[in-house]
Order: C-alpha cells, then structure tokens, then sequence
C-alpha cells in the first residue's frame, strides 16, 4: 500500500496565501488593521503550502517499509522493527486541536534505526519513532491498520483493539431482578464497535444511543448483577467519550 498525502490542508492554506496578497495589493487602501490581516494571512497561508509541499513517501509492504519524511528518510525492513503501533491520541482537556492517529515505530534490538525517538509506546513506555499521523493521509484508519496486520503480522500493535478487548466476555454475578443478559450482552457489543468508529461526530451520536438503550435495560427474573454491570457500563461510556485519550487497560 502506497499512502497518499491529504491535500486539503494544501489547498486551504493556497486560499490563504492568495487572499493575504489580494489584500496586501490594495495598498491605497488598506487600514493598520487591514495590513495587519493582509500579512498574518500570507504568512500562516504560505507556511501551510511550504509544509506540505515537502517530501513524502510511505509505502507499505511485505519486506517492509520505505518511508520519507521529515526527519526520517530510509527502507526499514521488518527484521529490524520490534513493534509497529497505531496510536489514537485526543488533545488534553482545554485544548482544541485536532484528533491524530499515530504510527509509532519501536526498533527491534541490533536495528540501525537512529531516531529521532520523539514518541513513546503506549504498551511499555519505550522509545518510540512517530513515523505519520494518519489524519494527514488519504486512505481510512482502519484500511491502513488491515494492511500493516496482513503485512507485519505479530509486530504490529492497534491500540484500539486493546481498549475494545477489555470488554470481551464479562463476568457477571447472576442475581434476582438483574439486567436481562442477551441485552447487557448486545449492548457491550454495539459499545465496543463504536470503540472502532473513526469519525467523532458519529461516535457522539452512537454513544447517545447507546446511553439510551442503557436506561431502558430491562430485568429479569435472574439476571446479570446491576452494580456491576453498571459499573462496566460506566467504564465503556467514559471510553467512548474520551476516545481516543484513555490509557490502554493493564492486563
């Protein structure tokens, strides 16, 4: 798989550029503020174009990878990886930016691999080379994480199937006047498929759904024990909402 630049960011900071020498040429006219908006926009337009018009080259295949970007330049067989992970990560709370999906690169031992380290497993806090941020290129999240699975088979890591898996195959107390538990069970599954959903708008919409469907569980007369599969409940919903910046389940 060759991965393709997203070029939208390319063509928005075209439009600034433009913009800002439209209204830098209307010099006879232009006010303190009007410079100010006519340099600020051809400064932040041309840096966006001069951004994504360096080098990029990110090709994924059996023997391994060949990737070009800035700071880290070279084919990397798959011998010399240890872990390849991908990494969903949200801005902290207060921030506004935009949601990243990261492939993080951990060289196996004896690599030539040289760095730069600028990111860290989030499996076992080693070094980790951010090779791209997934947002940034054409093809779907979940379409690149097939092929990196049938190309780097063990070595590679999807962090959001590891938050998904703690949800697998729970352990209820059966008690009287519980939750029903084909329905407990169902809406585990339509929780955690939302876990995959890469879009947040969707995600927020689903996650109200499911928050519905929660407060219309019905009881039975044995059943799955409300406390604990509130509390589980509970742990979903709170992933789900903060997706993708909760730390991955400890074993």
């Amino acid at each position: 798989m060759e991965l393709r630049r997203d070029r939208t960011l390319l063509v928005f900071g075209l439009f600034l550029f433009v913009t800002g020498a439209l209204v830098l040429g209307c010099i006879e006219r232009l006010t303190v503020f009007g410079w100010i908006f006519g340099l600020m926009t051809l400064l932040i337009g041309g840096g966006m174009v001069f951004a994504q018009r360096r080098p990029f080259k990110f090709h994924i295949g059996p023997n391994g990878l060949v990737v070009q970007v800035p700071g880290f330049s070279r084919a990397v067989p798959w011998a010399e990886v240890d872990t390849i992970i991908l990494d969903p990560q949200v801005p902290t709370v207060g921030e506004k930016h935009r949601i990243s999906t990261f492939l993080l690169l951990v060289p196996a031992a004896g690599s030539t691999i040289g760095g730069p380290f600028d990111g860290r497993s989030p499996l076992d806090g080693r070094p980790a080379l951010v090779l791209v941020d997934l947002v940034d290129v054409k093809q779907p999240v979940n379409e690149v994480a097939s092929v990196l699975a049938r190309c780097a088979g063990s070595r590679f890591t999807d962090v959001r199937q590891l938050r998904r898996a703690r949800f697998d195959s729970p352990r209820f107390t059966m008690r009287p006047g519980g939750y029903e538990p084909a329905r407990v069970n169902e809406l585990i599954q339509a929780g955690q498929d939302v876990l995959l959903f890469e879009q947040s708008v969707v995600r927020s919409e689903a996650k109200k759904m499911l928050d519905q469907a929660r407060a219309e569980l019905p009881t039975s007369e044995l059943g799955y024990d409300r406390t604990e599969v509130d509390s589980l409940l509970d742990e979903l919903s709170t992933l789900i909402a903060r997706w993708p910046d909760a730390a991955v389940p400890p074993d």
